[in-house]
């Protein structure tokens, strides 16, 4: 799977950003799953709403680290592509 500009991902139902105030830190919870995540899978994931497309959101985040576009795009497709592989996210045309 390739990212494209204008795929959209999104959390499917029972899959959400969860606060983990007792160890501190981010998690995304899944049927069955809890996967702890660091400042960039949470900077990333935050920015999934179901709406905006991969091509705003990349853009987004290269605005709000100061870091190339092509950088961030590489990188955060990868990420995105590696969760929609195990389910835990959808990327729709």
């Amino acid at each position: 799977m390739s990212l494209a500009a204008q795929s959209v991902p999104r959390m499917p139902r029972g899959v959400r950003l969860h606060e983990d105030r007792v160890r501190g830190g981010w998690v995304l919870l899944a049927p069955e799953r809890a996967i702890a995540l660091d400042q960039i899978g949470h900077a990333i994931l935050s920015r999934i709403d179901g709406t905006r497309d991969f091509g705003a959101i990349t853009r987004d985040l290269a605005e709000s680290f100061g870091a190339p576009i092509e950088d961030v795009a590489r990188d955060s497709g990868e990420f995105i592509e590696a969760l929609a592989e195990r389910r835990i996210l959808e990327v729709g045309p």
